[in-house]
């Protein structure tokens, strides 16, 4: 287990047979879920906004604010996997957690 520089544990993803888990420590997950759930209700607000005849320009606002709101949950998700599952991965000699992690970086700045 790897520790950050605040002293936080840091888990790694971890081999469940032939499926990869991730083990986040419960201030990870519970900041993860908040920002989720503020996520869920923004999006909840744009449909009724959308049912309300809602002028577009201000739908377009709101749906700028869920994208940036989910852009900055994965970019926290992705600075824990790159401290935690991505060092023990190379650590270990995975080399081809470089590819992965280009997969998904691709994905993100899509």
């Amino acid at each position: 287990m790897l520790e950050n520089e605040g002293g936080n544990d840091l888990s790694c993803c971890s081999t469940d047979g032939a499926t990869r888990k991730s083990h986040h420590s419960d201030k990870v997950k519970n900041s993860l879920t908040g920002r989720l759930n503020r996520i869920e209700g923004q999006v909840r607000g744009i449909k009724e906004l959308i049912e309300k005849d809602t002028y577009c320009d201000g739908v377009l606002n709101q749906i700028s604010s869920v994208q940036a709101a989910l852009n900055g949950v994965g970019r926290l998700l992705l600075e824990h996997h790159l401290k935690s599952c991505v060092i023990e991965r190379i650590q270990e000699g995975d080399s081809e957690v470089l590819t992965e992690l280009m997969v998904t970086i691709n994905k993100l700045i899509k």
